[in-house]
């Protein structure tokens, strides 16, 4: 039985606890820890967690309840700290997006996994649902031909008041705005599928959230040797449109899924090919559903991977490329100009004390708030579904 320990009551918390409750007989919730202990004791009650204790430190946890796992679901600017701490105290690590404040704190958490020799997983939950697995899939095996052209749209919506929450709003806190709290999953995605391209281009900016020195909106412009792509991020849009989708030789391939085709007519204008999206339709459909989707697959992944059963599929150097691809992002529209990764360890944007510097505010922060008085969270519309 591995004994887990959740660090941090927050909403996100209350997602994790659910998946790890899933699997009673490959681990039991014995802790749950957060500077404010009622926050804890809440979350203990409300998510059932009959075997649970409430701590105020993850070291008062770990002493008391011999911890196999720790489950790091704290503002980002600790998750490095807290991982590190966590396997050097010889516990395995899962820790939420974004998996840390810089690359330098990403290598400090390899390191640590390598050194102490467990395992750390960062979530990456959208990989392990039925439309990704397909999709991907699908690239992999060459269905549509060369990738030429993806675009990536992750619209969200957030209220003015998202930003009053003490740790969100500014570049020492949290280390990014929408592209970093909230595209993360989708740019992880398209890494996934496509790889790390070569340069990005790159803009942002704040439009509609003045307690908040980050971005809420941007544009990032990818080149790859042969393909191109775009990524879209924005945290004012009203209904909250996601896709990814990759035009290929043959097709087009897309979460949601909508499949498209076309022949060229004689003056190269397109006409539909209705038997090539047939055929790209049964192979999509042809590559089974998962039986298990999102957070519970993936912590029943890193649980089975522990148990040395399974390989572990989301590791904290998968987790890395997308902060890497962030900060290049992040330095091509500080300093506008194109950017060629990877990023080195003597650039400025490899270290958050010297990336927070280059960084503009839009606004300054002014309002702050230690707690939301609800921490119910909406996750928008199912991607793929």
């Amino acid at each position: 039985m591995i004994n887990v320990a959740i660090i941090g009551a927050g909403a996100i918390a209350g997602v994790q606890a659910e998946a790890f409750r899933s699997f009673p007989k490959l681990c039991q919730v014995c802790a749950v820890c957060d500077l404010y202990v009622e926050k804890a004791r809440e979350l203990i009650k409300n998510k059932n967690l009959s075997q649970a204790k409430a701590y105020k430190t993850m070291e008062e946890a770990i002493r008391a309840e011999g911890i196999d796992l720790v489950s790091v679901c704290l503002p980002p600017s600790a998750h490095a700290k807290t991982a590190i701490e966590a396997m050097e105290a010889g516990c395995h690590v899962l820790v939420e997006k974004p998996m840390a404040n810089s690359l330098e704190e990403c290598d400090q958490m390899l390191a640590a996994s390598k050194r102490s020799g467990k395992l750390l997983s960062v979530v990456c939950q959208n990989r392990f649902k039925t439309p990704m697995q397909r999709i991907h899939q699908m690239l992999r095996d060459g269905v549509g031909g060369r990738v030429l052209h993806a675009v990536v749209n992750s619209l969200w919506w957030r209220g003015e008041n998202y930003y009053d929450l003490w740790w969100r709003g500014t570049w020492d806190s949290e280390c990014g705005g929408s592209f970093t709290s909230h595209s993360v999953h989708h740019i992880d995605l398209l890494l996934w599928m496509l790889g790390m391209p070569d340069t990005v281009t790159a803009v942002m900016k704040n439009v509609g959230h003045p307690n908040s020195e980050l971005e809420d909106v941007g544009m990032a412009i990818l080149e790859y040797p042969n393909a191109f792509a775009h990524i879209g991020t924005s945290i004012v849009d009203y209904g909250e449109a996601q896709e990814i989708v990759f035009q290929t030789e043959k097709g087009r391939l897309s979460i949601p899924w909508s499949p498209a085709a076309a022949a060229p007519l004689p003056n190269g204008f397109p006409k539909r090919d209705e038997a090539r999206e047939k055929e790209l339709d049964s192979v999509y459909h042809s590559i089974p559903e998962l039986a298990l989707e999102g957070h519970p697959a993936q912590i029943k992944n890193l649980l089975l991977a522990i148990e040395g059963k399974e390989p572990l599929l989301t590791d904290g150097t998968e987790g890395r490329k997308t902060i890497e691809l962030i900060m290049a992002i992040y330095k091509s529209s500080a300093l506008r100009q194109t950017v060629t990764l990877p990023i080195q360890e003597d650039d400025d944007f490899y270290r958050k004390e010297t990336m927070v510097q280059k960084m503009p505010h839009f606004f300054e922060k002014t309002k702050s708030i230690e707690n939301f008085a609800s921490t119910e969270i909406t996750l928008g519309r199912d991607m793929g579904k």
